[in-house]
């Protein structure tokens, strides 16, 4: 009987992705099942970030309900990975000795060769755990199976870490400092996708705009001109990338914008505070005004871009001031959307050194004024998006209603529809005819439509041309 695995994963999308890549090592090594039932589970893996204190007290709220599955199942293997591994390690054991197994981001492909050592210390009745958060670069990518997608699109790693020490960022030393995978290991495992069905690609990193990674004749190949490269791939119809630093983020990349319509109208770039002297007490080491203007290029490629943003209400020292001008800069830009938290100090960072200053009632305040406005500018995207034409992937099937299907804009809002299964995969045509709050409803455009349409256009064009020359007359 095959072996059951349960993986719980939480944190940004690099998570998810060290998560599918765990799922494929096990099937692919021992076969494992996957289950959504954790006490069904033979091997329970919890894989999480440690950006903010909440998420680290999650888990050892997870970590406690799992204790009562061991005390029933003794040989139940417990694993916990992901940064919160990498920076609490040791201290993840002495609150919770009945784990197994401790592996950070870098190391999660060496999990069958720690599955096998437990097994065996199990037989011996040696109950110490095996821990491994080495950063051995990225060594990972070379003992990776090939992943068979069961989806349109996928996520693809390019890099591992980041070198820029913003002061409140833990990441540098939970996943190490930037380094780039090799160009065409990641073209090939593009193409390998591409030929399994997947049309839409997002591209992954801490900071995917510093990429610089070697080529086959030992040339650097830059972040634009990998972007070139994937675009030029048989199928691949179709990218994103998560997340830019504006520091990086040169005029090659914003040609990109300019000549690469496989590139969606939709950027992600974190901000973190509208104050130049909050920036410079963040180490982002670049200005408000540098990044309007960055902005400004961009809409200037890409008149129709929209952008969602990171930001970080009440860090040590922010003032009313600096949050108004953080307010500012959000009207200023129109930010589509954004992932806004409350400042947390993560032990190991230069800002939990500073004092914070700002009361508890004073971030919530903030941060429920800050993101009220984001969603008042995110709905009038929304509407804005009324009676348009959007070009959108179909993913599969509706949760909510199986006669539907579901597929996303290009600025990532979903969009569910009446269709049929053949469509699964391929780019639509969708009217959009309703708006609500997390999603959009749409109708297809048959070919009937675009013909009707066509000849409407024509008339129009008869109609026009007609009055001009009656009026040269």
């Amino acid at each position: 009987m095959k072996k059951k695995l349960y993986i719980k994963t939480w944190g940004c999308q690099m998570n998810e992705y060290d998560s599918s890549k765990i799922m494929d090592i096990l099937m692919h090594t021992y076969s494992y099942k996957l289950t959504d039932k954790a006490e069904d589970a033979d091997i329970l893996l919890l894989n999480t970030c440690s950006i903010r204190e909440k998420a680290q007290e999650k888990l050892f709220h997870q970590l406690g309900r799992w204790k009562l599955l061991k005390i029933y199942n003794p040989n139940l293997i417990i694993g916990v990975g992901g940064c919160v591994a990498s920076q609490e390690g040791e201290y993840i054991y002495q609150r919770a000795n009945y784990i197994d197994i401790i592996f950070g981001p870098q190391t999660l492909h060496r999990l069958p060769i720690m599955i096998e050592q437990v097994l065996s210390n199990k037989k011996r009745r040696n109950s110490s755990p095996l821990i491994d958060i080495s950063f051995p670069k990225i060594e990972k990518f070379d003992y990776l199976p090939q992943h068979c997608p069961k989806s349109p699109k996928a996520l693809v790693s390019i890099m591992e870490g980041c070198n820029k020490y913003c002061t409140f960022c833990i990441v540098p030393y939970t996943r190490g400092e930037e380094v780039s995978r090799y160009s065409d290991d990641i073209l090939l495992e593009i193409s390998h996708l591409a030929s399994q069905g997947v049309r839409e690609v997002h591209l992954l990193g801490q900071n995917v705009n510093a990429y610089c990674g070697m080529t086959f004749n030992d040339n650097i190949c830059t972040f634009a001109e990998l972007l070139y490269l994937i675009a030029a791939i048989d199928g691949i119809d179709r990218i994103r990338f998560t997340t830019s630093h504006p520091i990086d983020f040169n005029d090659n990349i914003i040609n990109v914008y300019r000549n690469l319509p496989e590139l969606v109208s939709f950027l992600h770039l974190p901000v973190q505070s509208g104050s130049d002297r909050i920036l410079n007490l963040m180490k982002r080491y670049h200005t408000v005004m540098e990044y309007k203007e960055l902005i400004n290029k961009l809409k200037d490629a890409r008149p129709n871009i929209g952008i969602s943003s990171d930001f970080i209400v009440g860090f040590p020292g922010e003032t009313n001031d600096d949050f108004e001008q953080t307010m500012q800069l959000i009207s200023d830009i129109n930010f589509d959307m954004s992932f806004s938290f409350i400042y947390s100090a993560r032990p190991g960072t230069p800002a939990a050194n500073l004092p914070d200053d700002v009361s508890q009632e004073e971030k919530k305040q903030r941060l429920y004024i800050l993101q009220n406005q984001i969603n008042k500018q995110a709905t009038s995207w929304s509407n804005r998006m009324l009676g348009t034409t959007q070009h959108i992937l179909v993913e599969g099937q509706s949760r909510k209603n199986t006669m539907e299907f579901t597929g996303r804009t290009e600025n990532n809002r979903a969009v569910n529809f009446e269709g049929s299964i053949d469509m699964i995969g391929k780019f639509i045509e969708v009217e959009i005819i309703d708006v609500y709050a997390n999603s959009l409803r749409g109708r297809v455009i048959s070919a009937e439509d675009k013909i009707n349409k066509s000849i409407t256009n024509n008339q129009k064009l008869t109609k026009i041309t007609n009055i001009i020359n009656t009026k040269s007359l």
